[in-house]
């Protein structure tokens, strides 16, 4: 399935798909303690889900505050945070 990003509207649930918005570009945002936007698969308004391991990598951006996953820089990151 195809993925988009999705701006996270920073008032729900993090897990929830309709706490995203779908993104026409990649976001700017990189490293911070509030979540940004996620990677997810979808290309509607709002993500079609958010896997388990994506609901791990918005609770590692909360506590890390840094994109996720880790790794190097040629790693796919999936969840961005904001400062």
């Amino acid at each position: 399935m195809a993925r988009s990003w999705y701006a996270y509207n920073g008032v729900g649930d993090p897990v929830t798909l309709s706490s995203y918005n779908f993104a026409f570009s990649k976001p700017a945002c990189i490293t911070g303690g509030r979540l940004c936007a996620i990677y997810a698969t979808g290309t509607g308004v709002n993500p079609t889900v958010i896997s388990a391991n994506l609901r791990g990598y918005i609770a590692d951006v909360q506590l890390t505050l840094t994109a996720r996953p880790d790794g190097s820089s040629l790693v796919k990151k999936y969840a961005y945070g904001k400062a």
